[in-house]
């Protein structure tokens, strides 16, 4: 009987379900995004293990800002830093155990 194994990018095991750390380690060496087109990309990647980021939505929320209509692309350090938070929070995402 298996133990473990990688399922739609979850690693599902007895203690639960985790990141897969060879997907995880891809998005850590992404750069920041340059243009419009790189943030729903960045976000997309990230936003597949938003159940493993607690306030995903809120460290999101400059990028996202971004993306509204009339909007002028400058990605400012609050972007940068909420580029870096989401890495740091991918690289650190805890295990989901499912309830009894």
């Amino acid at each position: 009987m298996v133990k473990e194994g990688i399922v739609l990018g979850h690693k599902i095991s007895k203690k639960g379900i985790e990141v897969d750390k060879a997907k995880i380690e891809v998005i850590s060496k992404l750069p920041h995004p340059t243009t419009v087109k790189g943030i729903p990309s960045f976000l997309g990647h990230a936003g597949f293990y938003r159940p493993f980021i607690k306030d995903f939505s809120k460290i999101s929320r400059p990028m996202t800002h971004l993306l509204e209509k009339d909007s002028t692309f400058i990605f400012s350090n609050e972007c940068i830093q909420a580029f870096r938070t989401l890495k740091d929070k991918l690289t650190e995402a805890p295990i989901l155990i499912a309830p009894n």
